[in-house]
């Protein structure tokens, strides 16, 4: 009976986790199944929403404040720790993928960690983490 049970228990829910200047939160998926997780049923709306462009890496969350839009330094900031969590660490400049969580979508039937985005903008930033951790 034991197996049965533990077969429906909830996986757990892996990321990493930073903080960046100016109190901004931002969160990277460790798994697929983590990506998942983190950019459909974690992120909220106005979230932002960052991964390197043609290579296999972590989603990246960058939550939203009410009432308050990141600056173009935090973003960058965002996208570095993406650029970071990837198969492109070392390789200098990196283009990295952001848009707002509302605009990344799955497609029907596709495997973990898929997902289509729109409006996107593109941001060229050195793989680095926060100072600090």
């Amino acid at each position: 009976m034991k197996k049965d049970e533990n077969r429906y228990a909830p996986k757990p829910f892996n990321v990493w986790t930073y903080t960046l200047p100016g109190d901004w939160t931002v969160m990277a998926g460790k798994t697929d199944a983590d990506n998942d997780r983190l950019s459909l049923k974690i992120a909220g709306p106005n979230d932002w929403w960052f991964h390197v462009r043609g290579m296999s890496g972590s989603h990246v969350i960058l939550r939203s404040k009410p009432g308050q839009d990141p600056d173009r330094k935090t973003l960058e900031m965002a996208a570095a720790v993406s650029a970071y969590h990837s198969k492109a660490r070392n390789g200098g400049v990196i283009a990295v993928s952001c848009t707002r969580t509302r605009f990344v979508t799955k497609p029907k039937g596709a495997k973990p960690g898929t997902v289509h985005i729109r409006k996107e903008s593109v941001i060229k930033v050195r793989p680095a983490l926060p100072s600090g951790r």
